[in-house]
């Protein structure tokens, strides 16, 4: 158990590890509906989901041209 002292009065805090605390009911998501999103946050988004794209497919570029590469080396 914690003690500090503010202004000559006693305040206990009690410190509960999460493991031995009750559990927290959870929110659910269901009814929640669509969020608005102003026209600036859905173009971030979308310009975002785009970028994400390009760099998965540069990626996939790269690794089959490096495999290209190294079958190539195999073969010769």
């Amino acid at each position: 158990m914690t003690t500090i002292a503010m202004n000559n009065t006693e305040a206990r805090y009690v410190v509960v590890h999460p493991l031995d605390d009750t559990p927290e009911v959870k929110c659910s998501p269901d009814g929640l509906g669509k969020m608005h999103m102003s026209p600036a946050v859905r173009f971030s988004l979308f310009t975002l989901r785009g970028y994400i794209v390009f760099i998965v497919l540069t990626a996939a570029y790269r690794m089959v041209t490096l495999a290209m590469s190294g079958a190539h080396h195999l073969h010769g």
